[in-house]
């Protein structure tokens, strides 16, 4: 599955790096030759249910022989934001690629869902990705070159009807669909604005549920349920942040049948 990519002297952005997903994805691009700014709130390890920081995965790229830095960030608080993409840029240079896969997620009923949990889920999975993105699409737009993903979900899919005895249960998961919608309506809606300057940007999801600390602890891994590898997302991700803006971008894809239609 793996191929020879090369991505040195590209510098990337991977949020939510500190566990999951965005482990894989940090340590994939390093791989092929990116120097990483790895970001995440998590700097020391204080829930043994979800594991990781982002000190944790710098400390096993550079162990591998690439390059990575650590930017402890909260993507709720746009200073923050701010604050990340101008370290990033001054430690690594001007940034190529964005990885947007930093998620705050509440399954809850969605008729008695709370206004203040509502606001931080919309805030770091849907206006983070796109203020992030703001942040640095000068760059590329300077060297008419980048690529920004933003890491969704099947979650964002319609349900179907007449709904399916469990559907009720899943209601819990109607506010997490509702941003991974925006967010796919998002990067298709900038793939489109930016198009001209030669920039990608894409939507990826997994096609199957793939075990890290999140879907464990939110009980969405299961025996009876197939899951996909994190590497297999790592790997599309790798394929979409490297691929011709001019023909790989405005995707909305999942990370099997992309690497299926790439071979």
């Amino acid at each position: 599955m793996a191929t020879n990519i090369d991505l040195t002297g590209k510098v990337a952005i991977v949020t939510g790096a500190s566990r999951g997903i965005g482990v894989a994805i940090a340590e994939r691009f390093a791989a092929a030759g990116a120097a990483v700014a790895v970001t995440a709130r998590t700097t020391e390890a204080t829930d043994s249910r979800l594991p990781g920081t982002i000190h944790e995965t710098v400390d096993a790229i550079t162990a591998a022989g690439g390059k990575a830095v650590a930017i402890a960030a909260n993507l709720a608080d746009a200073a923050d934001r701010e604050r990340l993409v101008a370290t990033a840029r001054e430690q690594l240079g001007p940034i190529d690629i964005l990885v947007n896969n930093a998620a705050v997620t509440y399954f809850l009923p969605v008729d008695t869902f709370p206004a203040k949990r509502f606001d931080l889920m919309m805030e770091v999975q849907v206006w983070a990705p796109l203020h992030l993105s703001q942040l640095v699409l000068p760059d590329m737009k300077e060297r008419r070159s980048g690529w920004i993903l933003n890491i969704s979900s099947r979650a964002a899919l319609h349900p179907t009807f007449p709904p399916p005895e469990w559907a009720a249960a899943a209601g819990g998961g109607t506010v997490y669909g509702m941003c991974k919608a925006a967010l796919e309506r998002l990067s298709t809606g900038l793939a489109a604005a930016v198009y001209a300057d030669g920039i990608a940007v894409n939507a990826l999801s997994p096609n199957l549920v793939v075990p890290t600390p999140g879907t464990i602890h939110h009980n969405l891994v299961r025996e009876d349920r197939e899951s996909e590898d994190p590497a297999v997302m790592a790997e599309a991700a790798l394929r979409l942040c490297s691929g011709d803006p001019a023909k790989l971008t405005g995707r909305i894809t999942y990370s099997q049948d992309l690497l299926d239609e790439l071979t």
